[in-house]
């Protein structure tokens, strides 16, 4: 490798939102890039989900770089106040978008390891001169090593999600129930999806917009003609406060609080019950082929016939190990990072600006950006990542002025939104609710609340992530 490491292009991994606005603020700022993508489509992971709604707008998920450098191809933002879905998102923006950087985006290889040239981590000898090398892995099974002067990683968390079980790993038979368990919010408009859950029974575990989501789907499901008998079980960790359903009509974000209003409403009118204080530990079989949950404390709920897990993503850096990170021990998100996302202690809404310092590592020129930055941590959003990238395109060209002047506002949730207190059962929020319930019970709320339409629910974070 002879080629001087300026000449090189920056390495972005993955070409979703955040990392497509990479590439534009690299562009703007003279930088070659060169976006590897898994999928054969730009946004593979958000068109996983095209069937949901955000609960940002149009106006709050277009970076400002990239609107600049598709301005010239005659593309025309859709109407900034409304709600675009997953595919809108995908089809309208990001694959344009990607098809103005061209050859700078490659499709259908997936990065399975990065390094410094001739420099394993334990190596420091000369180890900042050299550049990175990141190996890659085409559809055909082929290998591939590339050359970077700077690696952003964009990759996200969708592809780790997180299990059944309490206690962070997999619970006692999960795995063998792997068919009648899906970690997404389900899309019901397709008929087959539509047929497994009509009428059954379906335990919805978390405690996020994506849970919001897919118990509004579910209440929705039981209204229709075809849907008679389906109910939801809502399966949460924590008890029932002022905060369990989000910030409500105060979230500044309306389709997000919508979405707490519509998971209340489920449960108001019957078409769910709400389980507090269950930790899943266990997923057995019946003799009738349902599934039973156990909790750690023993306590096993009525059958269900399917399961619906959304516990959150957590970030794999698997691909990273030879490289010299720094991340939180809990979060695993940059140190800097991480008391400013903690759940423990913040909302998305009290999240202060951020930018290239806090998501700099020992190795110098690598950067977690976007959810993947988050780690563990809920409710990211897509103004979070572009402003992020903006910083980081800055740092790079040698602009500290601009990369310093990071200028952010998130909007407020409403409410506290600490996942701290969940053990304790006497804590109060600052709204005066009880952070959690003394124990687990099955529950029915009070008097119905009004939700929002169909065309407002959105998914987790505003973008990606729950």
């Amino acid at each position: 490798m002879n080629a001087p490491a300026i000449e090189l292009p920056a390495v972005v991994i993955g070409a979703g939102p955040v990392g497509l606005a990479t590439a534009a603020h690299l562009v703007d700022q003279g930088i070659e890039p060169l976006v590897l993508e898994a999928g054969q489509r730009a946004g593979a992971a958000v068109r996983e989900w095209s069937h949901v709604r955000l609960f940002s707008t149009w106006g709050e998920v277009v970076d400002p770089a990239a609107e600049k450098l598709l301005a010239p191809t005659g593309w025309a933002r859709p109407d900034a106040a409304t709600y675009p879905s997953g595919g809108d998102w995908a089809d309208l923006y990001l694959q344009p978008l990607a098809d103005v950087l061209g050859d700078r985006v490659r499709y259908g290889v997936t990065v399975t390891g990065v390094s410094r040239a001739g420099r394993d981590r334990i190596v420091d000898a000369d180890r900042e001169q050299q550049p990175f090398v990141v190996h890659i892995a085409h559809a055909d099974d082929r290998e591939e090593r590339l050359f970077a002067r700077v690696v952003i990683d964009a990759s996200g968390t969708w592809a780790t999600p997180g299990p059944a079980g309490g206690n962070g790993l997999a619970a006692l038979g999960e795995k063998a129930a792997a068919d009648r368990i899906t970690y997404r919010v389900p899309d019901l408009r397709n008929p087959a999806v539509r047929a497994r859950y009509a009428g059954k029974r379906t335990a919805v575990i978390g405690s996020g917009a994506s849970a919001f989501t897919a118990l509004a789907y579910l209440a929705d499901l039981a209204k229709s003609g075809d849907g008679a008998g389906t109910k939801g079980v809502w399966i949460l960790r924590r008890g029932i406060s002022g905060s369990t359903f989000g910030g409500g009509e105060a979230d500044q974000l309306p389709a997000r609080g919508a979405l707490g209003l519509a998971a209340k409403a489920a449960v108001d009118e019957g078409h769910a019950d709400a389980v507090t204080g269950f930790r899943t530990e266990a997923i057995e079989g019946d003799a009738d082929g349902r599934l039973v949950l156990v909790g750690e404390d023993g306590r096993r709920l009525d059958p269900v016939d399917e399961v619906i897990v959304l516990t959150g993503f957590r970030p794999d850096v698997s691909f990273l190990d030879e490289l010299r990170l720094s991340l939180d021990e809990r979060l695993q998100a940059p140190v800097a990072l991480a008391p400013l996302i903690d759940p423990n202690q913040h909302s998305c809404g009290t999240v202060y600006p951020h930018g290239h310092r806090e998501l700099s590592h020992p190795e110098q020129g690598v950067y977690l950006v976007g959810m993947k930055s988050y780690g563990r941590a809920p409710t990211f959003l897509a103004m979070t990542g572009y402003e992020q990238v903006r910083s980081v395109a800055a740092a790079i060209a040698g602009d500290l002025a601009s990369a310093d002047r990071v200028e952010l506002t998130l909007p407020e949730t409403g409410v506290c939104g600490g996942a701290g207190l969940f053990d304790a059962p006497d804590a109060q929020e600052a709204d005066g609710g009880g952070c959690c319930a003394p124990a687990p019970r099955l529950v029915q709320l009070g008097a119905p609340a009004a939700v929002g339409t169909t065309a407002e629910r959105a998914p987790a974070g505003g973008c990606c992530g729950s």
